[in-house]
Parts: structure tokens; C-alpha cells; sequence
């Protein structure tokens, strides 16, 4: 199920920079070849008991990855590298009159410089590599919390297979603010996926952190290491739908951390 008209979004008055996360660019990132297309687990043992009646089919039909694990970090936009269709367009100036024999004209070099001038403020709002990472001591202090929310983008249940769903969650403080973009997937018998998408507001700094977590392992790895916690069968089954109860049970496999300012 999608739910197309959730939209998260965070936005710098100032200089309207903004990312946001929606359903339709997340699933615009989910690979669209069978690169890293998965089976089921009873697919081997199907695919050998239709051999005979089904030899002449051999190739996938639009093959897509349709555990929709997506790897989307947000979609951000910046303004000041294209004009924003909400902002009312004024008419255009009227032209200049004629130049004279005393009169130089530098329009052209003017609309250069401006042009460098907003190329070089796009490319200081852009996301680039750091080493500073999110203040996880900072955000475990018991601060009030001004508004929290959690909302849903899509979810799937893969067929009766698992389940895949990717949610977000806002908690704002009175100096910082915290998102969390998670894609949960979960295919039985066969692999258990976490992508987990912070972003991290200094709001006194004017600092945006973006660490992108993406963590794997196959499905019986993750049920032993729940049985190992000392959980009985039955409470193992309900673990293995709650992200938050295995996250830390899963190795990462990939981390992406960045940064931007947006101090003027």
C-alpha cells in the first residue's frame, strides 16, 4: 500500500533549502533491474516441480526489485540553483534604452558574475562527505519534546512473505531535531533488511547531518542470535517483526555520513 500524500518535509526559511521524503521518490529508488532481485524461500523447490511444464519460460516479465528495499536518503531541493514554482513570477523589466557614444554597457559581464554567484551558493548547499557524527549523546537527554510524529510512506507484505515497509519519524527539541527514515524488510527464510535514513538538525549551528545506515543478514542468522537473547520460539516470531528488537542484531554493510551548513 502507498500512501501518497505523506510527505515529511524540512525546510530553512532563510535560505529554502529543504529535503523531504515522500512515497513516489522512494520507490523511484528501488532497483529497477534483477541485478539484486530476490527468490522466496519455496522458490528452488517450485521452479523444480513445474521443470517440464514450464520449460519454454525463461525470462522475467519487468523485472524489478520487488522487495522495494529502497536506498532513498530524501529528496532535496535548493532554490537558489532553480527558480521555485511557488514563488510568483514578476514581470519582465522593460528593456534598457540605447546606449549613447559616453556610454558603456556591462550587462552582460553583470550577468555572469551573478550567475557564479548563485552557482557557488547551490554548491554550498549540498550535502558533502564528513567525519562529525550525529551527537547520539546529545539526543539520549531527557529534553522536552516539542512535537513528535511517525508517518507511514508505503507498505507491503511481499505476497504473504515478509513484509516491507519504509516510515519516518520527527522529534523535535528546543536546539535540535532528529529524523529517522527507516525501510524495514523482512522476506522469510531468506534475509532481513534495515536502511535507516538519520537527519540531524543543530537548529542554534545551522547544521544539517545526513547518516545513512544500511544493515543485512540472512534470516536463520537472525533468528538464532534471538534465540540466543534467551526469548522462547513463539516471542522470537514476534521479534522478528519489530525493527527496533533485531536492529542491533543485523551488521552493517554500508554508511554514508554527510553535512551541510546553511549559515548565510
Amino acid at each position: 500500500m502507498i500512501f501518497g500524500d505523506n510527505i515529511v518535509s524540512i525546510e530553512h526559511k532563510p535560505t529554502g533549502w529543504k529535503i523531504e521524503f515522500n512515497a513516489y521518490d522512494a520507490l523511484d529508488a528501488v532497483d529497477k533491474t534483477d541485478k539484486n532481485m530476490l527468490q522466496v524461500a519455496y522458490a528452488k523447490s517450485w521452479s523444480a516441480s513445474r521443470e517440464q511444464t514450464s520449460a519454454g519460460i525463461k525470462d522475467v516479465v519487468k523485472p524489478y526489485d520487488w522487495s522495494y528495499s529502497t536506498t532513498y536518503k530524501g529528496t532535496v531541493s535548493n532554490p537558489t540553483s532553480a527558480t521555485s514554482a511557488s514563488t510568483p513570477l514578476a514581470p519582465p523589466p522593460p528593456p534598457p534604452p540605447p546606449p549613447t557614444a559616453a556610454t558603456t554597457t556591462t550587462t552582460p559581464g553583470n550577468e555572469d558574475a551573478s550567475r557564479d554567484t548563485t552557482e557557488e551558493k547551490s554548491q554550498k548547499l549540498r550535502f558533502t562527505t564528513t567525519n562529525k557524527p550525529i551527537p547520539i549523546e546529545l539526543l539520549k537527554r531527557r529534553d522536552p519534546i516539542l512535537f513528535f510524529d511517525e508517518v507511514m510512506l508505503y507498505e507491503s507484505e511481499l505476497d504473504d512473505n515478509g513484509i516491507s515497509v519504509l516510515s519516518v519519524k520527527v522529534r523535535v527539541h528546543e536546539q535540535r531535531m532528529l529524523l529517522l527514515a527507516r525501510l524495514f524488510m523482512r522476506l522469510d527464510n531468506v534475509v532481513v533488511r534495515i536502511r535507516d535514513t538519520r537527519v540531524y538538525v543543530d537548529f542554534a549551528a545551522e547544521e544539517v547531518t545526513r547518516e545513512y545506515t544500511a544493515k543485512e543478514s540472512g534470516f536463520e542468522d537472525v533468528k538464532r542470535k534471538l534465540l540466543m537473547t534467551g526469548l522462547m520460539p513463539d516471542a522470537v516470531t514476534v521479534a522478528l517483526r519489530d525493527a527496533n528488537k533485531i536492529a542491533d542484531l543485523l551488521p552493517t554493510v554500508e554508511q554514508v555520513l554527510e553535512s551541510v551548513s546553511l549559515k548565510s
